[in-house]
């Protein structure tokens, strides 16, 4: 693959990213906001507890919260123990009810039970729209591209419910998820390495940090022929993204998507060939640090 080919493969792929961005929310989407938005947000100290207990937890909540969304809590299961705070009004001490005026204040904690979405049964929750298709070779020419940045690579269940990490020349990745969201998700991550270490990361919002890696993403999936359905215009809109954020980072997410498609399309010359047309111009191209 030349630059010119990856030029327009690359726009080809984020016209179409623009025009599901400019189409608003998928209706697979609005499905999942309007479940996510009704779990608890939890103190830290209730997700160190939650974690010591059942560290591979994503989703909690009470016994009556999972029969709302039509699951019920399998027989024999056991309660993960977090505490609830005693909230109350301060009443005056002639008062027999408490004034319309008086304050809701915490008077201590007990301790109650929650259960994970893996101990119940029922109705499916809603899930992003999932990247399909068959990666074959590419995913493994992408962790050996990933290995040639001197990038480490791991795989660890304790970054549930989060599908990717990148921390700075180490991705960390969940492990059983199918080849072709392996291929998309770890090429979101090499996107971030690419472009949102050292300096550039400061001068970057996390909008739009996560708009040019899953755009980068989107754009190796669709030239190597994996379906992303709508999970790319989905994840940049819950993070915030939209048409405007995309059009303003369009060079620099072609020009790293082209260094990785280079890397896999042409694994046996790596990619110098390709820098050297002028993609990158520097010997670390996209790398910012």
């Amino acid at each position: 693959m030349n630059t010119e080919q990856a030029k327009q493969l690359s726009q080809a792929a984020l016209d179409r990213l623009m025009a599901a961005l400019e189409q608003g929310h998928s209706a697979a989407l609005k499905q999942y906001l309007a479940v996510m938005s009704r779990f608890r947000r939890y103190s830290w100290g209730n997700v160190l507890l939650i974690y010591s207990q059942l560290p591979h937890a994503t989703h909690v909540g009470g016994f009556h919260f999972w029969l709302k969304l039509g699951r019920h809590v399998r027989k024999g299961e056991k309660g993960i123990v977090i505490l609830a705070p005693i909230v109350g009004r301060k009443r005056r001490v002639d008062e027999v009810e408490p004034s319309e005026d008086g304050r809701r204040q915490v008077y201590g904690f007990r301790a109650c039970h929650v259960f994970d979405v893996s101990q119940t049964e029922g109705a499916d929750l809603p899930e992003f729209a999932t990247v399909q298709g068959d990666p074959g070779d590419y995913l493994e020419r992408l962790i050996r591209f990933v290995a040639s940045r001197n990038i480490d690579l791991e795989y660890d269940f304790r970054i549930a419910p989060a599908r990717g990490m990148s921390s700075g020349g180490k991705i960390t990745l969940l492990p059983g998820l199918s080849p072709a969201e392996t291929l998309a998700t770890l090429a979101h991550e090499v996107g971030h390495e690419l472009l949102h270490r050292g300096d550039r990361r400061g001068d970057t919002t996390h909008t739009i940090r996560e708009t040019e890696a899953e755009a980068v993403a989107f754009v190796v999936c669709a030239a190597i022929g994996l379906d992303t359905n709508t999970s790319s215009a989905d994840y940049v809109q819950l993070h915030g993204g939209d048409k405007a954020t995309l059009a303003e980072s369009l060079a620099l997410i072609q020009q790293t998507a082209a260094t990785i498609l280079a890397a896999i399309e042409t694994p046996e010359k790596g990619t110098d060939d390709f820098e050297s047309e002028g993609v990158c111009q520097s010997s670390e191209p996209a790398r910012f640090d």
